[in-house]
């Protein structure tokens, strides 16, 4: 049996591991068909994803990685100093390891391994998921077998155009096996009773992002009275939040009556049933990552896209307005996160069947199913 070894990098956001988990899925099958063994290793900071690596058969192993803002800090000066170290020691690694291929999504951690990838002869293919695309796809653009992107416009930013195919953003295994069960009412009102809701009232999502976000939180808690009169809510807080946030919200509504509180849940992160969390709601309020905005456009959920303001390039802003375009979504601007302004926006929604559910099929319309499965086959295919 032929034993092929596959390298994945990425900045160690949900944002990154959760396309490389689900690229590594579909390298797992389509292997499986032709009798080939893999050797999936994560070189990486794991910021609390390494389980979720484990579990989907990618070994990881920790390397120092270094991140350079676009804002003055100290930081910077401490990172700069640690980025030779970081390259030897990945130099180190992968020496012994010495994958076949290096697929990367970027950000910090995957630059020095990008550079010792040139040093070693290794082909190295890379996704972007953004509108933008960061500083070290840029440079991993230039040497790079294959880019792959998620949306089209991405492709001005690289040089090399006759080795670029966009594909989408790949989507969890796990997400995709769910989706057609949520496309039924039935589906529906099933999520929102395992939430302990009303199945036959509205429900609305709020998504943080994988490390939540803290602005958002404080915005649902300072406005939950008058949300909770519009709809029902399920909210990711987000585990770096929860433990302050639970103290917040058990003192603020420590006398509001049963249903007041009944219609309110919240979680740390929703891992494993994000899938259920995204089906019991109508709308969906999230920031504007590229695997947010690809995970609600399989699931056909219309959305409130509120881009963070830090986010690098400012990309999650472009990626709200391009997929606004579509009329999958709204942008709300974090300056204009205001509680009356959203209870309006979600009251026109819901009591507007006929926009919702053209918002859905435009959503649908957007993803694209086999982003995954192609990657991987280029993947396979290449070796």
């Amino acid at each position: 049996m032929k034993k092929l070894r596959i390298l994945f990098v990425g900045g160690g956001s949900g944002g990154h591991i959760f396309p490389l988990i689900a690229v590594a899925n579909e390298l797992q099958q389509q292997a499986a068909n032709f009798n080939i063994a893999l050797d999936m290793r994560y070189f990486g900071s794991d910021r609390g994803y390494a389980n979720e690596l484990v579990k989907n058969n990618i070994a990881y192993v920790p390397i120092m990685t270094s991140k350079w803002r676009r804002y003055l800090s100290f930081l910077n000066v401490v990172d700069l100093i640690k980025f030779p170290f970081a390259v030897i020691q990945v130099l180190w690694k992968i020496f012994w390891f010495m994958p076949d291929v290096i697929f990367s999504k970027g950000g910090p951690g995957a630059l020095p391994v990008i550079l010792v990838s040139r040093f070693f002869l290794i082909p190295v293919v890379i996704h972007e998921s953004d509108t933008v695309p960061g500083l070290t796809n840029r440079i991993s653009g230039r040497y790079a077998a294959k880019i792959f992107l998620a949306f089209a416009s991405t492709e001005e930013y690289f040089h090399k155009k006759n080795n670029i195919e966009v594909v989408g953003n790949p989507v969890r295994e796990a997400i995709i096996a769910q989706i057609i069960a949520s496309q039924s009412s039935e589906g529906k009102q099933q999520a929102r009773r395992e939430f302990g809701f009303n199945p036959d009232e509205p429900v609305v999502l709020v998504l943080g992002g994988s490390q939540g976000a803290e602005r958002l939180n404080n915005f649902v808690l300072e406005n939950l009275e008058i949300l909770i009169r519009s709809a029902q809510i399920i909210h990711q807080v987000g585990e770096r939040n929860f433990a302050t946030y639970k103290t917040e919200y058990e003192f603020m509504a420590k006398d509001w009556s049963e249903i007041e509180k009944n219609r309110y849940q919240y979680r740390a992160f929703f891992a494993d049933d994000l899938a259920g969390a995204i089906t019991a709601a109508d709308i969906v309020i999230s920031r504007a990552g590229a695997g947010s905005i690809f995970e609600l456009a399989a699931f056909g959920k219309p959305a409130l896209l509120i881009p963070l303001l830090e986010a690098a390039n400012d990309h999650q802003r472009q990626n709200a307005y391009l997929y606004a375009q579509t009329g999958a979504a709204l942008v709300i601007q974090e300056e204009n996160l205001l509680g009356n302004l959203m209870v309006t926006e979600i009251e026109t929604l819901i009591k507007n069947p006929a926009l919702l559910q053209q918002m859905s099929d435009a959503a649908k319309s957007f993803y694209r199913p086999d982003a995954a499965s192609i990657i991987a086959k280029y993947l396979l295919t290449y070796i």
